[in-house]
């Protein structure tokens, strides 16, 4: 009897030991976040507003993605715009310049058909660099479809 009372107790201290251990090793390696082990990521950002700040973050975040040491190599983007996001892609608007910068760094950038025919805006009043979805809706459930990510900043 005084032989298993002495096992369980060694057992339990090794086993308090071990649980010990481990805590500590967690708390002193701080998270990196998540480990990209895929080939490849997709992701669609959807635009459906004329909000500046919110088209400036949601360009931001495209950037932020594109720039993560993590996917590099590994990322395709696509930004669907419609509804008043259509502001973003009108000619003489502020975001030219990044939406070149973007679409040289290989993002997709669509505008959706049905937003044209909705406000009677001609595919020429957009900057001839933009490509075209039937709907952004029918885009977002097809990527999605797909397995890409959908992110509406």
């Amino acid at each position: 009897m005084k032989k298993f009372r002495l096992l369980a107790v060694t057992a339990v201290l090794l086993f308090s030991l071990n649980v010990v251990a481990q805590e500590k090793q967690e708390v002193s390696k701080p998270f990196r976040g998540a480990i990209a082990v895929k080939k490849i990521y997709k992701v669609v950002y959807q635009l459906n507003t004329e909000d500046d700040k919110k088209i400036a973050a949601t360009l931001k975040n495209i950037n932020n993605a594109l720039q993560d040491p993590r996917l590099a190599g590994k990322l395709k983007v696509e930004l669907v715009v419609h509804g008043g996001g259509v502001v973003a892609f009108k000619k003489g608007s502020a975001y030219e310049q990044q939406l070149l910068e973007l679409q040289k760094k290989g993002v997709l950038l669509a505008q959706c058909e049905n937003t044209l025919k909705e406000r009677n805006i001609e595919k020429d009043e957009l900057y001839s660099f933009i490509s075209f979805v039937p709907s952004g809706n029918g885009e977002l459930i097809i990527r999605q479809s797909e397995g890409w990510a959908i992110l509406h900043p």
